[in-house]
């Protein structure tokens, strides 16, 4: 018999629950990137969307720590999972994201100063801890030792790549050094994550159905490291050859959209979101760079995309929470070895 029924929805409130507030935020400042070219109703949407994000932030962190409470072992088991581990670093890049809106809109500048410093001393942290597992012992036969494989998702761009987003409020808060320092972990780590996808590909198959979304999770490193290199003051064609990777990778990947996203709604679709609304804003600031009015107008439909993909996201959301589908049990995919 199944006990399912009775179970809390609570207990399947994982980590990955954080990256709506990574989508929204990224979408608040994608509004604010826009603000020089539609005016002062863009800040108004920037600061509505914003304010949304800490809300849902705070909902979920909340949600989280009665979670920790209550379903310790569910806590455990996501920290063991080969996928939602990785999604613990969605907390510490909501935090950084949250802090840089803030100071982009000149609000409550010490607390933003603060969540910078908790996401920033967080995003290290839990990216030394999920690296640390690709060298923890395992045995040659061992389920884990398959599990390591399991691990290479797009989702793993979040906690190793995901330190670039230290730089986007980090040298407005005259931190340049430290913030170089999380730019270049993540710098480094960018090709070595990508060339692992592409490794477990071909020698391992396709990564579960139910995943399929998160390949969206690609354009963000370009995105954030292109709004990065114009943050630090580099010369704007630099910034414009990693767009041109963001570019590729939004081709490169929506061309798949159709197929990745003919399935039953489920979280991972909001791997979409901040990608989208990060390569929203690194055109709209590369557009002002260069004056180049056709980019402008490119950020601009950028910018009506990410909206009506974010708007339909939550709007799919609001009602899987109500039809009771998506704080659920996962269905679990099988794992299919590896060819000898």
């Amino acid at each position: 018999m199944s006990t399912s029924h009775h179970l809390s929805p609570l207990k399947f409130l994982h980590p990955g629950w954080f990256t709506l507030v990574m989508g929204l935020s990224g979408l608040a400042l994608a509004w604010h990137s826009a603000a020089s070219v539609l005016g002062l109703w863009a800040e108004g949407a920037s600061l509505v969307i914003g304010m949304l994000a800490a809300a849902v932030f705070g909902v979920v962190l909340a949600g989280s720590l009665l979670r920790w409470r209550r379903h310790p072992e569910a806590v455990a088991e996501d920290l063991r999972h080969p996928v939602r581990h990785a999604f613990l670093a969605a907390a510490p890049v909501g935090l950084l994201l949250l802090a840089t809106w803030l100071q982009a809109l000149g609000l409550a500048l010490p607390l933003a100063h603060a969540l910078w410093w908790v996401g920033s001393i967080g995003q290290l942290g839990v990216t030394v801890w999920a690296l640390g597992r690709w060298l923890a012992p395992t045995a040659a036969h061992a389920p884990d030792a398959q599990s390591l494989w399991n691990s290479v998702t797009p989702v793993l761009y979040i906690p190793v790549v995901g330190n670039v987003v230290a730089p986007l409020a980090g040298v407005g808060f005259e931190h340049a050094m430290w913030s170089a320092v999380h730019f270049g972990i993540g710098v480094f780590f960018w090709p070595v994550v990508f060339a692992l996808l592409v490794a477990r590909r071909l020698t391992h198959g396709p990564i579960p159905p139910r995943l399929h979304p998160t390949w969206f999770i690609s354009l963000a490193p370009a995105a954030v490291v292109g709004l990065g290199a114009l943050r630090f003051g580099w010369p704007p064609g630099i910034a414009a050859a990693i767009w041109g990777v963001g570019l590729f990778i939004l081709l490169w990947v929506g061309t798949q959209a159709q197929r990745f996203f003919a399935q039953p709604f489920g979280l991972p679709f909001w791997a979409v979101s901040f990608p989208l609304a990060a390569f929203t804003s690194l055109t709209f600031k590369l557009a002002a760079a260069l004056a180049l009015p056709a980019l402008q107008w490119a950020a601009l439909v950028l910018l009506a995309l990410a909206s009506v993909v974010i708007v339909a996201l939550a709007l799919a959301t609001i009602k899987g929470l109500r039809e009771g589908t998506l704080l659920a049990p996962e269905p679990v995919a099988p794992v299919v070895p590896a060819m000898p």
